[in-house]
């Protein structure tokens, strides 16, 4: 009983080190979001969360959220915001081309345009690590 005991243990911190690895981008906008563009845009951030991190795709989460009540640049007219949150694999280059590449999945699928796009990005370190959280903010401002 003591072995299978050690391995079900073994199992559950493995994963529990795969869910602190996962990165979340979760999404937020004002407009509505039908079940089929909520589902191309999950499938398409999900790809792209994956490749430009370094992350396969098994971990990586996106919570999409439509309607929300939201203001930007003291308008209510189409925005999104986005957070991030990585252990690792996220830096200066990678945040830049991620929130490019988020922001033209929604520009396409809901017709956002860039400038109305907003990201965040928090470096999480796992518990053992010393360094503490590290947020960087993206603000897209394309004409």
């Amino acid at each position: 009983i003591l072995g299978k005991e050690k391995g079900l243990v073994q199992i559950i911190c493995s994963q529990i080190q795969k869910k602190k690895e996962m990165p979340t981008l979760n999404l937020f906008t004002n407009l509505p979001v039908d079940a089929v563009v909520a589902s191309d845009i999950l499938k398409d951030a999900t790809k792209a969360v994956s490749k430009i991190i370094g992350k396969p795709e098994s971990y990586v989460m996106i919570l999409l959220n439509g309607s929300v009540p939201m203001a930007f640049a003291g308008t209510e007219e189409p925005a999104a915001y986005g957070e991030l949150i990585s252990i690792g694999g996220i830096g200066p280059s990678v945040n830049g081309k991620l929130s490019s590449t988020i922001a033209e999945i929604l520009e396409t699928k809901l017709s956002i345009d860039s400038s109305r796009f907003y990201i965040k990005f928090y470096d999480v370190e796992s518990l053992e690590g010393s360094r503490p959280l590290r947020a960087e903010v993206w603000l897209l401002t394309w004409s």
